[in-house]
């Protein structure tokens, strides 16, 4: 039995991998290390260096075994633990943090451990600028290279445990993936951290193992101890220590409804994604990095909507090479069984920009309204050309479609559409097996502009894909990382519903396929009103296709599309919200 203490507390965070654990705390220990920064002499400069090259020799020693141990892990853990490795191993071969190390120790003349903290804090500073989820998640990747380097320099020895009671809630300030993935699912029912996001390695990999998970719980570690009872919503992003009988019975129950519920939804895989009036709907997948595929063919996804390409430029100083692109590509084509993937190339600029292009381009990349999406590729047309050169090679092992993102003009479409073209034509000379015929070249509809100029789009594409995200924050000139204004971000505002719909038309216009492809895609609240406004392809996180499918089999399109007519008639998002939820609880 679980032991409560009268007082019952609750921390909130961030519900990072759904699901619901009870169990014990057990606290981790951070594997952080301080240092003092002391001078050295000229004359030992030399040693210092070396000192730093074997502690770097070290390290990828070290992760050459974590290597090895990754293929004894649970699921597909083994394969995101992988593909960390692999980045953290890069991160060691000459990369801005190695670099600047060895520069610190010559020109500060500072001990080497000093030096990797300062050069970390820098490049971090950098990265806070730029207020991202999804950079903040790189940033936990080098910071994990840098502790290790730390602690190869000063001999310190961390105990990562792998084995913990069964039961364990493993509390900490923060967790690397690599921890993350060396935990047994059968033994440990949750984790729960002061630092982390929703996009960082560690939550993918929570969610891959099917741990419940919160991260970016502040003061978790003041509250939780040792020993403690605790219940960890996942969905919810809260944290119960010592709950009290009832709230810990309430839990209980709540876990094994989600457990029937998640039986249920897992018997809709082989169903059909189909409306009660016999309408097919094609629900693919939304992927980021090549272990979520798994997870697409567990959900029954009709294929990849939107395959993100960056995960291969970060956490590095250079470009991903043709072959380095090709090998990945044609494992998540193979890995889709003959399903279609989407290709959105590189997508850096704005909040997601690389060492590589802001060496180049500077804070023009970093800005929202600066260089980025395929404005990259157009300006520099090696990186497009290298990246087409691999899509074409992969698309000879399955149904593979290329996405443009942040496109603006028809003349962008066209200048793409040359290189393709002269691509194809340089591979062919070469004797190299390309996809025959061309893929697919379609285009992303997230700024007003694009989606006003739909009709044209549409004549120069072969299919058009909104992205509701980015969409909603250019209509409404909105940034939801600022939280003075992020709770005026608001997809049902009329202005980006008529966007919305301005584009379905286009592509029924010009009989062209048209998918959406952001969070709206993925929200069973928002499935009738899609279907209503003539969508017939759907993109999404794989985790919400089957809830989605459960949606749309309950809904009439006639119906759906006589509801979406009535809402586009109104004026206001709350009156809009109110003819949506009526409709639903219809159902």
């Amino acid at each position: 039995m679980i032991k409560n203490r009268p007082k019952e507390l609750t921390v909130n965070g961030l519900g990072v991998s759904p699901g619901i654990g009870i169990g014990v705390v057990h606290v981790r220990q951070s594997g952080d290390i301080s240092v003092s920064e002391h001078k050295i002499p000229a004359r030992r400069v030399a040693a210092e260096q070396k000192r730093f090259t074997d502690a770097v020799k070290r390290a990828r020693r070290q992760i050459g075994r974590l290597r090895n141990k990754a293929k004894s892990m649970p699921g597909t853990a083994a394969e995101e633990l992988g593909y960390l490795l692999d980045a953290y191993d890069h991160m060691l071969r000459g990369s801005r943090l190695v670099r600047g190390v060895e520069r610190r120790i010559a020109d500060a003349r500072i001990n080497a451990e000093a030096a990797v903290q300062a050069e970390f804090a820098e490049i971090s500073a950098g990265f806070a600028a730029m207020d991202d989820a999804y950079l903040a998640a790189r940033l936990d990747d080098i910071r994990e290279v840098a502790n290790r380097l730390v602690r190869n320099l000063t001999k310190a020895t961390v105990k990562t445990p792998t084995k913990f009671p069964k039961g364990s809630v493993v509390v900490a300030e923060e967790l690397t993936p690599a921890d993350t993935a060396l935990m047994d699912p059968r033994r440990v029912a949750a984790i729960a951290t002061v630092l982390g996001g929703a996009e960082g390695h560690t939550a993918i990999m929570a969610r891959a193992l099917r741990l419940p998970a919160v991260l970016g719980a502040p003061g978790l570690l003041r509250t939780a101890k040792s020993g403690d009872a605790i219940v960890v919503d996942g969905t919810a992003g809260k944290i119960i220590i010592n709950p009290t009988s009832a709230t810990l019975a309430a839990y209980e129950r709540k876990r094994s409804e989600r457990q029937e519920a998640e039986k249920r939804l897992a018997r809709l895989r082989r169903l059909r994604a189909v409306t009660l009036d016999g309408i097919e709907i094609k629900l693919r997948a939304n992927v980021e990095l090549p272990i979520e595929m798994s997870m697409v063919s567990q959900v029954g996804a009709a294929g990849i909507g939107l395959l993100r390409s960056e995960f291969m430029f970060m956490n590095r100083d250079d470009m991903p090479s043709e072959d380095e692109q090709y090998r990945i590509l044609r494992d998540m084509v193979d890995g889709a069984g003959g399903r279609s993937v989407t290709i959105r190339t590189l997508d850096a600029g704005g909040e997601k920009t690389t060492a590589a292009l802001m060496e180049d381009f500077g804070e023009s990349t970093s800005s929202a309204l600066g260089l980025r999406g395929i404005r990259v590729g157009l300006k520099r047309t090696d990186i497009l050309e290298t990246q087409f050169q691999a899509i074409l090679r992969a698309g000879v092992r399955g149904k593979v479609r290329i996405l443009l993102p942040m496109v603006t003009s028809v003349s962008e479409v066209r200048r793409v559409r040359e290189i393709l073209t002269r691509v194809a034509r340089r591979l062919k000379r070469r004797g190299v097996a390309i996809a025959d015929p061309l893929p697919p070249l379609g285009v992303m509809i997230e700024v007003p502009g694009a989606a006003l100029s739909a009709d044209a789009l549409a004549q120069a594409s072969d299919f058009l894909a909104v992205g509701s995200n980015d969409l909603t924050m250019y209509t409404l000139a909105i940034d939801r990382s600022d939280e003075q204004v992020a709770h005026l971000y608001d997809p049902l505002h009329p202005a980006v519903l008529r966007l919305i719909q301005f584009t379905a038309d286009a592509g029924l216009r010009a009989r062209i396929p048209v998918t959406i492809c952001g969070e709206m895609a993925g929200d069973s609240r928002y499935t009738a009103l899609l279907l209503g406004l003539g969508f017939r392809e759907l993109s999404m996180s794989a985790m919400s296709i089957p809830r989605v499918k459960q949606r749309l089999r309950s809904i009439d399109a006639g119906a759906a599309r006589r509801r979406a007519g009535v809402v586009m008639e109104q004026m206001d998002s709350g009156r809009i919200a109110t003819l949506i939820d009526d409709f639903n609880a219809l159902a």
